[in-house]
């Protein structure tokens, strides 16, 4: 990605460094938690935070238990949509460097340091389901490539293929439970 103008902030995301050791794969290892953590430094985490796998499914996802400060969390790990990685990117200022007058503050460079293709998300006081934030915000991802995908000589929308449809057909069905 390179250099956006504008109001917002510019700067370039370079997510292969050359020169530098290939990116971790965190697959398997990132958790987004249900609560804030003012810790931005390393930290011995498996000392403290230690997921298992339990009987239980929900929407033919095993879900997991674990404990943060005393309390219960429960959660399930889940693919992101296919095509797309998460990054884990370290943020690089150079004062030498500018793209744009209107950035604000310089130019940004950012590299990534570590990426994964799944994640697990976890609950406070009730079992993960289809029906939480974030596998619900996994079905724009079509809608955004066929946004993306849309031409002006289209006429009103890319056809639906018989995947997304029982996708959608699925999502309202469990929804209606």
């Amino acid at each position: 990605m390179t250099c956006a103008g504008g109001e917002g902030f510019a700067g370039a995301i370079n997510f292969h460094p050359s020169g530098e050791s290939p990116a971790i794969d965190l697959t398997g290892r990132v958790h987004l938690l249900p609560c804030s953590i003012k810790q931005d430094g390393p930290c011995p985490v498996s000392h403290y935070f230690k997921p298992r796998k339990t009987d239980v499914m929900v929407d033919d996802l095993r879900v997991e238990e674990a404990f943060f400060r005393g309390r219960k969390l429960e959660g399930v790990t889940i693919p992101l949509p296919q095509g797309y990685r998460g990054y884990v990117l370290d943020k690089k200022r150079s004062g030498s460097e500018k793209c744009s007058e209107t950035t604000g503050g310089g130019f940004g460079r950012w590299v990534s340091r570590a990426e994964f293709t799944n994640l697990t998300y976890w609950n406070h006081d009730n079992l993960p389901s289809s029906d939480d934030l974030l596998p619900r915000c996994f079905h724009w991802f079509p809608v955004a490539n066929a946004y993306e995908a849309w031409k002006p000589s289209d006429l009103l929308h890319k056809p639906v293929t018989e995947e997304e449809l029982a996708s959608a057909t699925s999502v309202q069905t469990t929804a209606q439970k």
